[in-house]
């Protein structure tokens, strides 16, 4: 996303009502977008008070929500479900088209924010002065929301990624933690060889499980700058090591056949079907909550290599909460995000199992010292903070990332139940995304 201009927003805003029929296109009434709000006019706007609407699925910021009115009496804050990602965004995408019912804030996730702040229906941060936070926040969520010098939203959590495994498991075939992917698949294929009901993980073809791997490999297969993007699943490096490892996974039949999410997962999880999960630091307060059974038996650790010795990451989800160009009240709108997301709301959000963005936070040693009753105690949140350092830089995701991942099974998802391969798959997904985006009036591998 860094590499968008300014120039290229403005050029894709004259392509909007045309050509971008996803995107949500915002009003073109931007008076007053470039005015500078002071810290003295947000408490001014706070003494007077009034309403905002809040769309948002993350649970945590119910009790934000709770101490913000009480510190701020006169301030009411509506807090409003409208369903989890992509029924939010198509929501949010028709209330912004019907220029009616819009919020004034709403929860937006990283790989989704380019595709809003394209489409011009968020408002930018910078004329708050969010542009002077940039290393308050760990790089990856940053990168997300910043785009030159504007600033779409405030970071709200991060994934950086962890493996999570049944110790358990392990243990009772002697299996070691594997350090790199490499060793991953051999842990898979002794596992699955001493129980055949076991599998080292589940996957049925998840497009942001996939990118967040190919971004761990170091990969970029997807650019944009001005109106021009590139997308290349074909000889990316990052790619060619994540279907190298798990086409072998596939043919061999070690994944289980399995949904995340789904009541056979959580199953899976807590009868020892599933020995591990790749995913963000967000995953402990779902262990807790929905395999309360498997407590003691699960710990996480570093997220496998694709080179031993090498120390790299990734992100795995995450969301931002953004201002809404629509919005009727854009000051307390921005007073709310940034209670929650750098100030005290950060700390409630903490406590009840959000996995912060700021640094001050993932470096505080309360914060790293926590132990996880659930992982016998470990103290994981030193390895979620080491994780979130070792991203790397330089990732950006399309900027209809949006409708490319919608439609990652219709190609991609077939190697999970045919002949088709990954490498086949992803340049048949590639197809498809170079066709939409070139229907939507970019420019796209040319």
């Amino acid at each position: 996303m860094r590499t968008m201009t300014r120039r290229a927003m403005r050029g894709v805003g004259l392509l909007c009502a045309a050509a971008l029929s996803l995107t949500a296109c915002g009003s073109s009434d931007d008076a007053g977008s470039d005015t500078t709000v002071t810290g003295g006019d947000l408490r001014a706007a706070l003494k007077k008070g009034g309403s905002i609407t809040v769309w948002a699925w993350e649970p945590t910021l119910k009790q934000v929500v709770g101490d913000f009115e009480k510190k701020y009496p006169k301030v009411k804050v509506k807090l409003v479900n409208a369903g989890t990602g992509n029924d939010q965004y198509t929501a949010l995408q028709n209330a912004v088209q019907a220029g009616k019912g819009v919020p004034d804030v709403a929860q937006v996730e990283y790989y989704a924010l380019g595709q809003f702040a394209l489409g011009k229906s968020l408002e930018d941060l910078s004329r708050y002065g969010a542009d002077a936070y940039e290393n308050d926040y760990s790089p990856g969520p940053w990168s997300s929301v910043a785009v030159d010098e504007a600033v779409y939203a405030l970071p709200m959590d991060s994934g950086p990624m962890a493996l999570f495994y049944n110790k358990k498991v392990l243990d009772k075939h002697q299996i070691a933690t594997p350090t790199t992917w490499n060793e991953y698949l051999e842990a898979a294929r002794k596992l699955h060889a001493a129980d055949p009901k076991a599998y080292i993980t589940n996957d049925t073809g998840d497009a942001g499980f996939t990118t967040s791997m190919i971004w761990q490999a170091g990969g970029t297969p997807f650019k944009s700058r001005d109106t021009n993007v590139t997308v290349d699943l074909t000889a990316d490096k990052g790619v060619a090591a994540f279907t190298k490892v798990w086409q072998k996974l596939i043919d061999d039949k070690l994944l289980a056949p399995i949904s995340s999410w789904s009541d056979e997962w959580y199953k899976g999880l807590a009868d020892g079907t599933i020995a591990t999960l790749a995913t963000g630091a967000w995953m402990p307060a779902n262990f807790a909550s929905g395999v309360e059974s498997a407590a003691g038996d699960w710990r996480a650790a570093a997220l496998p290599q694709w080179e031993k010795g090498a120390q790299s990451s990734s992100e795995n989800g995450g969301s931002s909460l953004a201002v809404m160009k629509a919005g009727k009240n854009k000051d307390l709108a921005y007073a709310f995000n940034e209670y929650a997301n750098h100030s005290d709301g950060v700390q409630a959000r903490i406590k009840s199992g959000a996995f912060p963005a700021t640094t001050a936070d993932l470096s505080s040693p309360s914060f790293l010292d926590t132990p996880f009753p659930y992982f016998g105690g470990q103290k994981a949140n030193e390895i979620f903070a080491r994780s979130a350092n070792e991203v790397p830089e330089g990732w950006s995701y399309l900027p209809y990332q949006v409708y490319a991942n919608s439609i990652f099974n219709d190609s991609v998802g077939k190697a999970y139940v045919s002949g088709t391969t990954l490498a086949e798959g992803l340049k048949q997904w590639q197809k498809s995304a170079v066709d939409y985006g070139t229907d939507q009036g970019f420019s796209v591998n040319k």
